[in-house]
């Protein structure tokens, strides 16, 4: 016999498409409604959720939290598209993705994230000066376990919120570095990230490091190219090494004020519809190096590939991460979000780097002689 809640349920239903089918159609024969068999099997095909709802709740051996199972339903719609990058969140897990834009957080101060080759979630890049960064933790890192338990079948996001935590509290890591496993017990700090800085080196050549693009990075880009410029810097390194990106808005922001007159990048949705990001006339009128390698993702291929498919500068390093989807981030009125990967990128020149990064015409592995080869290539076109 069915419940009341379910005679409930199919009543709301009934009248919704009764609503709907009579404003749609205007079909009826006395107190019956006729609708299209297509728009009654898509109500339909909810019938098994519905029940199998009742036989949980029912039959269950320990009491049911309704809200967890609504929650891990819409959960399994996202978790439906095999997709990495989308997801939905608790009010909890949303205040928590809004907090890894904001510059500050509970953690140990690493970026995760998939690695597109093998599907397994690997360390982007710690934090500089983060407990990731002091405990040892490097760049390539598969994460394995977290606290003794396998992540293998955890998405991202639920990793992440088991490596989150109280502050002073530890959590242990299992990484896979070169077929061996490490271990690393890590203290929860408050995680305070400032993600530019900047120095002049050989006397006339700037050094400007950005580690993320968060909320507060184009201000500190805009102030430390400032305070370069005004020291007569005559060349400018662009070290996007272990960025594992962010926000596309302050990556687009920062292109512009670089790259003068041209296409930044431009985006493609399901339905092939292209929408370009264009800079202005405004440009840093001087040579220009990007160092890029493996932890280079996302927003950090954006503004590479800004700046060599537009001619202003010289790719140094290794081949990137190869990230070339964007998301959508939305919130909903009761707290909670999702993430849906909305659209592909491609470069200017019209390059799709998904799971094939961006290669850099000056290759080297070597991460001190790396930022040697680009000075050497901005001393020979400042002469």
């Amino acid at each position: 016999m069915i419940s009341k809640k379910k005679a409930l349920i199919y009543a709301i239903i009934v009248i919704i498409i009764t609503a709907i089918c009579t404003t749609m159609f205007n079909l009826t024969l006395g107190n019956k409604v006729i609708i299209s068999k297509d728009l009654y099997n898509s109500y339909a095909r909810y019938n098994k959720l519905l029940g199998l709802e009742d036989v949980i709740e029912n039959d269950y051996y320990k009491e049911v939290s309704k809200d967890n199972l609504i929650n891990g339903s819409i959960k399994g719609l996202f978790e439906g598209l095999k997709d990495p990058y989308s997801q939905y969140y608790t009010a909890d897990e949303f205040q928590r993705l809004k907090e890894q834009t904001s510059g500050s957080f509970v953690g140990i101060g690493v970026y995760i994230g998939v690695n597109q080759e093998n599907d397994k979630i690997t360390i982007i890049s710690p934090i500089a000066g983060s407990p990731a960064a002091k405990a040892g933790l490097k760049s390539g890192d598969v994460v394995t376990k977290v606290n003794g338990k396998s992540v293998e079948s955890k998405t991202v996001d639920e990793v992440i919120k088991e490596i989150k935590g109280k502050k002073d509290t530890d959590v242990k890591l299992t990484v896979e570095r070169k077929g061996k496993d490490l271990n690393f017990d890590i203290k929860r700090q408050t995680i305070v990230t400032k993600s530019v800085s900047s120095k002049v080196m050989d006397n006339n050549i700037g050094y400007l490091k950005i580690t993320s693009f968060d909320e507060n990075t184009y201000k500190e880009f805009k102030e430390n190219l400032n305070e370069l410029k005004a020291k007569g810097i005559k060349g400018l390194v662009i070290d996007l090494r272990d960025n594992p990106g962010g926000l596309l808005d302050v990556c687009v922001d920062i292109a512009d004020d670089l790259i003068g007159e041209g296409t930044i990048v431009y985006t493609k949705n399901n339905s092939g519809h292209k929408e370009y990001y264009k800079s202005d006339k405004n440009e840093l009128n001087m040579p220009m190096a990007v160092l890029i390698n493996g932890g280079s993702a996302s927003a950090s291929e954006i503004l590479t590939a800004a700046l060599v498919d537009n001619g202003k500068a010289m790719a140094v390093g290794e081949t990137s991460f190869g990230k070339g989807l964007v998301q959508s981030v939305k919130g909903l009125k009761d707290g909670t979000g999702y993430k849906l990967t909305t659209a592909q990128y491609f470069t200017p020149n019209g390059d799709y780097i998904n799971k094939k990064g961006i290669t850099p015409k000056i290759k080297e592995k070597d991460k001190n002689k790396q930022l040697k080869l680009a000075l050497e290539y901005i001393k020979q076109e400042i002469k």
